[in-house]
């Protein structure tokens, strides 16, 4: 289903919900107000991922980078450009995404004390989400079992599918991990993998974009079934370049975008951002006004800074003697130290397992090593992603530069970050790996970017309101995880989503 709309002959196009961005955010929105009565336009920097034979090859993905589609930004502690991981097509990065998809723990939206300072509350709690995240669940058909996690939160149902079952090398794992006293339990997923016939079609699809539809992703799970009402319409390969204000600089006017190359006009009631943390941040900043001359709802200087991504390291693990022949491997996680506990005083994080690394994947952080002995390295490999909170800090910032995007970030909350691998290393190679790799995670990495318009109750210190409404600007929401008071320890797609189905009715009303 590739049905967009067409720009008319006179540039200017018209709706009464206009939403910017086609990832978790802006697709649930979409979903959330099929129904509303809004005659709703979703505007997607990019075109339809092509399916084809090529999405599984990591080949293709990670060596040839067949489907990189953004902008170098700078990084602005050195000047220098990167490849930001990021991607612009219909569904946005969950085309890519692995498919994680837990509920932040209930202690995510109170105050928290870290090694490097305080993660700060946020404006609503997680009873004010749990029946959005419900709904989030059943929407995207999560797979998961949390019973066995100690940091599960409360629920009103049950997980919608069963959990996905670990594979014999995984379940082995498990077993070490339950003989050390500690508590894996079967990871929130929406990978549909019914068969290992399936799990062999979908190996890659952690990073890699599914092939074979396996993955549930923000175009089939949220957009596509928008689109099926008729009131959502979805305009694709255009760029929003500024937003206007109207004369009294109080609500958003219009919009101002390249379509394919040439210059439109989107004219709506109210507009919804949902670009993702970097981009939304980026564009409202380069929507200086006289009314707004530090960028549109940035009466408190706030808006870019706080940028967060996670402090994560990828963890190899290898067994030179015994294969691995796991083929989804991302069903595993490990919760027993993200929160502060006998001999944890501070929080360090979650452990998951990522998707079964082969050769090309590693290549971008080992490019001395051949490709022969990196496939021979994956295929006994154990792979695990490791994250740890980072905090907000009003340095660590996005920044826009003469239409150049340009990144602030400095690592923090790195002690705990090192306590977690220190102890992850010991688990796996009491577990029978004896060799172990790791790759911290630098400024590219930044699919978990958040935090960069952050949501409260006191203008002076927040962007958005509680329900993610600009605070001076009164048709503006924000629906992507720009609004994150803190980042937690965990993937944040399911956060997103649930929070757009709560916000949606301010949006309709």
């Amino acid at each position: 289903m590739n049905d967009v709309t067409e720009v008319p002959e006179d540039g200017a196009i018209r709706a009464d919900v206009v939403i910017i961005g086609s990832g978790m955010g802006g697709s649930a929105m979409a979903w959330a107000l099929k129904d509303s009565g809004a005659d709703v336009l979703l505007v997607e920097r990019g075109d339809f991922l092509p399916s084809e034979p090529q999405n599984s090859d990591p080949t293709e993905m990670y060596i040839k980078k067949r489907y990189r589609n953004a902008e170098r930004w700078i990084d602005g502690s050195n000047g220098k450009e990167f490849d930001p991981g990021v991607y612009y097509y219909v569904g946005g990065n969950t085309k890519f995404y692995g498919a994680a998809l837990p509920r932040f723990r209930k202690s995510d939206f109170v105050e928290v004390r870290h090694h490097d300072g305080t993660s700060p509350a946020w404006p609503f709690s997680y009873d004010d989400l749990e029946p959005f995240y419900t709904r989030a669940e059943q929407l995207l058909e999560v797979h998961g079992d949390g019973s066995d996690d100690p940091t599960e939160p409360p629920r009103s149902a049950p997980y919608p599918e069963a959990p996905l079952e670990h594979e014999p090398e995984i379940n082995r794992f498990a077993r070490h991990l339950r003989g050390q006293g500690l508590h894996p339990f079967k990871a929130a997923s929406a990978m549909h993998l019914r068969t290992m016939e399936e799990r062999r079609q979908a190996t890659t699809s952690d990073g890699c974009p599914s092939e074979h539809g396996y993955k549930g992703d923000a175009e089939n799970r949220l957009l596509r079934p928008a689109q099926e009402s008729g009131s959502v319409r979805l305009l694709t390969d255009t760029e929003v370049l500024r937003l206007d204000t109207s004369d009294d600089g109080r609500r958003v006017a219009s919009a101002h975008a390249l379509h394919r190359g040439r210059p439109i006009e989107i004219i709506g009631e109210r507009f919804v951002m949902a670009a993702g943390a970097v981009n939304t941040a980026s564009l409202l900043l380069a929507s200086a006004d006289r009314h707004h001359p530090g960028g549109l709802a940035n009466g408190s200087g706030l808006l870019g800074r706080n940028y967060m991504v996670h402090n994560s390291t990828f963890f190899v693990a290898v067994d030179p003697r015994r294969p691995n022949p796991t083929l989804w491997q991302k069903t595993l996680g490990l919760n027993d130290w993200y929160e502060s506990g006998p001999g944890t005083p501070y929080p360090l994080g979650n452990l998951q397992m990522l998707g079964k690394l082969q050769g090309a994947m590693i290549k971008g952080a080992r490019a001395w090593v051949p490709i022969p002995i990196l496939d021979f390295m994956a295929r006994r490999s154990l792979d695990i992603y490791l994250t740890t909170e980072d905090l907000p800090r009003l340095d660590n910032r996005v920044r826009n530069d003469r239409g150049r995007i340009v990144i602030d970030w400095t690592p923090n909350n790195m002690v705990p970050h090192r306590e977690l691998v220190k102890r992850v290393t010991k688990l796996v190679r009491g577990a029978g790996y004896p060799l172990v790799f790791t790759q911290r995670m630098g400024i590219e990495t930044n699919s978990h970017q958040c935090g960069t318009a952050v949501a409260g109750h006191d203008p002076a210190t927040s962007v958005l309101d509680p329900t993610c409404r600009a605070h001076e600007i009164s048709n503006l929401w924000i629906a992507d995880s720009s609004f994150f008071p803190s980042s937690a320890a965990l993937n944040p797609a399911l956060t997103i989503v649930a929070n757009a189905l709560r916000i949606a009715p301010e949006v309709a009303a």
